[in-house]
């Protein structure tokens, strides 16, 4: 740092205190920072930088003991937390000086620091004043509960901690509901840093507001954060989750250049690795961690605050009842505690009794309860009781009430002991853009949905668990369906289910993605697809019925876009069919086509129709036209053109015209009228108009939008991973080609047309959208002069 030759015992005093010399330092130590100081050796180089250089200013301009002035820090500064992007928050205070002397004072202060190039977040008050402003804006409470002193008179600064605090504990009662309202609108504002791929590292749920929040919590005298940071121990204390959480937007700051609270993925790989904690796979984990610990702490810190608060003042206080919920389990303030007589290490299923009432009557566990059963409990033998298995199921029949029931037996390690295979996807990231969960979390989201389908099953209970268990073999690196089902046997022994039950449970792992994947992949009317899916359910109806809500509950529980009801009506169809398979009886041919449709295919002339589906924003369009080579890429580049986004598409010939049925959804507004989409059509037919260079245009726009070559009128970015083009053995002659890619507009007809030119006839198609990728599977017949290579060589050109 830039100083001069002086005795020590002055150096703090003559410390160079110009704003040259300030923005000098700032520069050189964030270069410095760039490679040789740690999280924490930034914050501390930092903090000291600027507290050196307010003293000495301080010191300059005669803020000093008994001066009747003082300088405050609050916010990070104040919190000794300060990073290498934020703002200073600093609080001139003076004793009532006259305006002439406060201002000449500031401006003494205030400018060095502009000119530095410090963002300056400033007031100038009375202690007074500040104590005013402080209890009319809650915000600006909560900033001043943090307010610490920094140079001059200290007992203004003093004064001033002291009135805030006193101001706050004796205040709370009437301001406690407006703080939690604020909070919950953060959240809601925010989202859950737990779940978000660029979380909000300050203000989401879970993030470093919150245990700024419990520490307020903790001068009002409401909840002690130490305490609650010692309620369960699997994911460490809170201390340990608000420094991970520090130290990773210590990095964005560095990274970035700038002052994010935000944390966007094109940082978190440079992120993870400057704090040695791998790739941003490996940092979305540990960010997940820390912030479900810190989101399970506030929880229980705002009940304990809550129950605390009526106690406080010369109010009566009633005697709370007790009510029991089940053995050595009662309902009392508000939570489930133990019993009085209830002895947790002579009785190992006491926590999910404790577990299963929680989830029942919607209450919370009390942390004083988790931890007494994280301490004293012994571990169920293997295996279980019966009624430990029932009381599991009644808390995975719960619905949505056991997902906070099941994350506070996670965070307070109990779900771990009575699932240790829990530890290989405990917030794992998604992979699949399409998940809006961690691993974890999505197991258990099915599982709540599940509770519906309950009634609607022969085995429900087999249903919950599947929902549970069926995603619990990723994170091993292999095929997560076939591990889990090995995972599954031991877990369904160790429960204590019948070996029928356990193999049950095993196949459902095992087949819990089959039936998404062959509605999507293969031709239903094909009575060797059908038969192929009855044989690998082994003939069991009660399988296939608890399979068809384990696919429905599944997909629902990954995300908006992974359940409609057009796949919802493909799986329906699928089931029908392997239950008809199932119980002997002949396999029905091809769906009839609409008898209006077969007779306007007799006339042999171009025709389309457009129907609104009833409550919803998707059409179901039919495109009748005499066939001819090319009809599918042509049908489906008209729809293109008219901002219509493909959902399904299915093509059968009558009478030598082809019948091609879409469901489409448009990008904005409404869809076009039928006539100008027939219109079209028929030019295009006729070669009168070039749909294909039309898209052309419209994708070579896109792309120099995406390159800054056009301004932008949309947000435009390209995909992140590469195509994939896997083929599939259908019936004799008939292969199976499946495309994985990005989606963008007109792609369905890009593909129709190089499979075309490739010189491969389509037989059929079906199209599925899952939020921004899609994947598309064609049935074709290829010519005697195409191979495999020369149509992925089209399919791959087409894909750009």
């Amino acid at each position: 740092m830039t100083q001069r030759e002086v005795d020590p015992a002055t150096r703090a005093v003559r410390f160079s205190c110009t704003a040259t010399d300030l923005a000098r330092t700032r520069t050189a130590l964030r270069s410095k920072a760039a490679g040789e100081l740690d999280s924490a050796a930034l914050r501390d180089a930092w903090l000291q930088l600027h507290g050196r250089w307010l003293t000495a200013k301080a010191t300059e301009i005669g803020i000093v003991a008994h001066s009747g002035f003082a300088i405050v820090a609050t916010g990070s500064l104040g919190r000794c937390e300060l990073l290498p992007q934020s703002d200073l928050d600093l609080l001139l205070l003076h004793d009532g000086k006259p305006p002439d002397a406060v201002e000449e004072v500031a401006a003494l202060l205030w400018y060095p620091l502009w000119d530095a190039g410090v963002r300056l977040d400033h007031s100038v008050r009375t202690v007074a004043e500040a104590i005013e402003v402080a209890g009319a804006d809650l915000l600006a409470d909560l900033g001043m509960l943090d307010a610490r002193h920094i140079a001059g008179d200290e007992r203004l600064s003093a004064q001033l901690v002291r009135d805030v605090r006193n101001q706050w504990r004796y205040g709370i009662r009437s301001r406690y509901w407006e703080l939690i309202e604020m909070t919950h609108a953060r959240w809601k504002r925010s989202g859950e840093v737990a779940h978000r791929v660029e979380p909000d590292l300050k203000c989401g749920r879970g993030g470093l507001r919150d245990v700024q929040l419990l520490d307020a919590l903790a001068i009002a005298q409401l909840a002690d954060r130490a305490a609650v940071g010692r309620a369960g121990n699997r994911a460490g204390s809170v201390d340990a989750a608000y420094l991970r959480m520090l130290d990773v937007r210590t990095e964005l700051h560095r990274v970035s250049g700038r002052g994010h609270d935000l944390l966007m993925a094109q940082y978190a790989d440079e992120i993870g690795a400057a704090l040695g904690i791998g790739d941003r796979y490996d940092l979305a984990r540990s960010l997940s961690d820390a912030a479900r610990t810190i989101s399970y702490r506030v929880d229980a810190g705002l009940r304990i605050a809550a129950n605390a608060l009526p106690r406080r003042g010369i109010s009566v206080v009633r005697p709370r009842l007790r009510r029991p919920l089940d053995d050595g389990v009662v309902a009392h303030a508000g939570e489930v505690v133990l019993a009085r007589d209830a002895r947790p290490e002579r009785d190992p299923g006491l926590v999910l009794r404790v577990a299963a009432a929680a989830a029942r009557t919607g209450l919370p566990i009390a942390s004083t309860t988790l931890s007494r059963l994280a301490n004293d409990l012994p571990d169920l033998p293997a295996p279980w009781p019966r009624e430990a298995l029932d009381d599991l199921l009644v808390l995975l029949c719960a619905g949505p009430a056991m997902v906070t029931t099941i994350e506070a037996l996670d965070r307070s390690g109990l779900w771990g002991r009575l699932f240790p295979e829990w530890a290989m996807i405990r917030d794992l990231p998604p992979r699949d853009p399409v998940h809006i969960w961690t691993v974890d979390r999505h197991l258990i989201e099915t599982a709540a949905r599940a509770e519906a389908f309950t009634t609607q099953v022969a085995r429900p209970d087999l249903l919950v668990l599947a929902a549970l268990l069926h995603d619990i073999g990723k994170g091993s690196g292999g095929d997560h369906s076939l591990i889990g089902a090995q995972l599954v046997a031991r877990i369904g022994t160790r429960l204590g289910l019948w070996p029928c039950d356990t193999a049950m449970l095993s196949a459902l792992v095992t087949h819990h993605l089959l039936l998404s994947k062959v509605v999507t992949r293969h031709d239903l009317n094909d009575p060797d697809v059908i038969a192929g899916v009855a044989a690998a359910l082994g003939g069991d109806v009660v399988l296939l019925e608890v399979l068809h809500a384990l696919t429905e509950v599944d997909a629902l529980a990954t995300g908006p876009e992974a359940w409609n009801g057009w796949k919802a009506s493909l799986v329906a169809d699928l089931v029908r069919r392997c239950r008809l398979v199932m119980a002997g009886e002949p396999l029905p041919q091809a769906d009839p086509i609409d008898a209006r449709y077969v007779t306007l295919a007799k006339a042999r002339e171009v025709h389309v129709e457009l129907h609104r589906d009833a409550g919803g924003r998707s059409y179901r369009v039919v495109m009748i036209a005499p066939e001819q080579r090319g009809l599918l890429s042509k049908a489906a580049g008209v729809l293109a053109l008219n901002s219509l986004r493909v959902h399904a598409a299915t093509v059968d010939s009558r009478h030598g015209a082809a019948i091609a049925e879409f469901v489409v959804s448009p990008h904005f507004g409404s869809a076009p009228a039928a006539q100008l989409v027939c219109e079209q059509f028929s030019l295009a037919l006729a070669d009168g108009i070039d749909i294909h260079t039309g898209l052309r245009r419209r994708q070579d726009q896109r792309r120099r939008i995406s390159s800054g070559e056009v301004p932008a009128g949309v947000p435009v970015s390209g995909p992140t991973a590469p195509p994939r083009i896997l083929w599939v053995e259908g019936t004799p002659g008939r292969p199976i080609i499946e495309v994985r890619a990005a989606d963008s507009p007109g792609l369905l007809a890009r593909l129709a047309a190089a499979l075309e030119r490739a010189g491969a006839d389509i037989v059929w198609a079906k199209v599925t959208t899952r939020g921004s990728t899609v994947d598309d599977v064609f049935c074709v017949v290829l010519a005697a002069s195409a191979d495999r290579k020369m149509v992925e060589r089209h399919l791959l050109t087409a894909l750009g």
